[in-house]
């Protein structure tokens, strides 16, 4: 669940009364106003959670006393907005419309969700020693009647959450850096295949660094774009619909990705901009 302005009800009347008790002194209206905002904003600010003014799981954890210390840092935005070389709010916006919301599932494992059929190309291209493309096939075919929901020709089989990981383990079992390799990872959901491209010495490596904290699902997000020059660019122009279709793929329009990331580079922007 995620509280933004506008927003009137109940859980806006909690979300206030636990800000009160956090410092705040604001008036219980149930009403998300520009003063519930402030709060949350100064809220995310002495936590040190990125600060945009929503009210998501991770600053709803947070008032509740819940651990912060994995969690994405504003800190972190800001160094990879100079790395990048765009305005903050670029990376803030990207981070709002394009991450998962959450780098981690409530077991404390990486978020990830088990492409099926990127373990079936992968698998298909790489033959042990000796072997045939027939008998390839065969043992393809085999791995596909044994675990249709881990290795197949079409995608499909998603569980999501705590339950990704119980296909990535099966994976993982068949061929350790093909499974790996065959999951989108983390905040930005970057699939694992990119592991060489992105400097992480194994497919092992860049998983472990998935799972240390947001920061560094945040670090291969920045490492993806520097490695990619057309959407960089793309990034720094602040072309958003080229920057989602390059991202997203050419679906990106049905979902309005990019009137979604110039808005919210926007409100990023006015909001930097009244700090």
């Amino acid at each position: 669940m995620t509280l933004r302005h506008g927003d009137r009800g109940q859980d806006v009347r909690t979300l206030q009364l636990n800000l009160n008790r956090a410092g705040a002194q604001l008036t219980v209206t149930g009403n998300y106003d520009d003063a519930t905002e402030a709060a949350v904003r100064a809220f995310q600010q002495r936590a040190g959670l990125v600060v945009d003014g929503d009210a998501g799981p991770k600053t709803l954890s947070a008032l509740g006393g819940g651990q912060t210390a994995h969690m994405l840092r504003q800190g972190a935005l800001r160094d990879a907005a100079e790395r990048l070389g765009v305005p903050l709010a670029a990376v803030q916006a990207v981070n709002a419309v394009e991450s998962s919301g959450a780098g981690f599932v409530p077991n404390g494992r990486p978020a990830i969700l088990f492409e099926r059929h990127v373990m079936y190309a992968r698998l298909k291209a790489a033959p042990r020693p000796g072997q045939t493309p027939a008998q390839r096939l065969a043992e393809l075919e085999n791995l596909v009647r044994l675990y249709p929901n881990v290795v197949n020709p079409t995608p499909g089989g998603y569980v999501g959450g705590n339950a990704e990981h119980q296909r990535l383990a099966t994976a993982r079992q068949i061929d350790d850096t093909i499974g790996i390799e065959s999951a989108s990872w983390g905040l930005f959901q970057i699939m694992g295949h990119h592991w060489s491209r992105l400097g992480y010495p194994s497919a092992q490596a860049f998983a472990q660094a998935m799972g240390e904290d947001e920061g560094q699902q945040l670090e291969a997000f920045v490492r993806f774009i520097e490695t990619d020059p057309a959407l960089r660019k793309a990034l720094k122009s602040r072309r958003w619909a080229e920057f989602a279709r390059l991202y997203n793929g050419p679906a990106y329009a049905r979902n309005l990705y990019d009137v979604k990331l110039e808005r919210a580079f926007e409100r990023f922007s006015l909001a930097e901009a009244a700090a």
